[in-house]
């Protein structure tokens, strides 16, 4: 009885190895078909990244808009209110991200008390998580300046 236990053990495991043997040719022959029809990478100009990364759905009448952010006059008559206004307004008007608010005494306070040289050097070069010149690098060092002076004269 030991030899007919054995033979059926036998053949049972070739017939596993078999088809353990399919489905793996199976497998592999799936995977060759999917890498024969695989894409070819995609170009990296930067004519061609630019293109694949434009948004999908635009449509224009006429000419496309062109989108420039308004320069500083530089004879504005309170140039510090008119930089306060087109740049540093959208953080300081709602205090987003810990900006102090405009004309809220009490956020200006700990800044004041460092100095106004330290207040003009954090606009110049960005704090925590404000960008340097509040993220305008057109801007020049005056101009930074009278927006902190505009700022600071809320306060008071």
């Amino acid at each position: 009885m030991d030899t007919q236990k054995t033979s059926k053990f036998f053949v049972g495991s070739i017939i596993t190895f078999l088809i353990i043997f399919g489905l793996v040719k199976i497998i592999l022959n799936t995977m060759q078909d999917i890498g024969k029809n695989v894409v070819a990478p995609a170009s990296m100009s930067e004519d061609d990244i630019a293109t694949r990364i434009n948004p999908v759905a635009q449509a224009y009448i006429g000419e496309a808009p062109v989108v420039v952010a308004a320069p500083i006059e530089e004879d504005s008559v309170g140039g510090g209110a008119q930089v306060v206004t087109q740049v540093c307004a959208m953080c300081h008007a709602t205090g987003m991200m810990s900006s102090p608010k405009l004309g809220k005494a009490k956020d200006w306070a700990p800044r004041i008390e460092q100095g106004i040289e330290t207040l003009y050097q954090n606009a110049i070069n960005g704090i925590n998580m404000m960008p340097a010149r509040g993220g305008r690098p057109d801007l020049s060092d005056d101009d930074v300046k009278a927006a902190v002076d505009h700022m600071l004269s809320l306060v008071k």
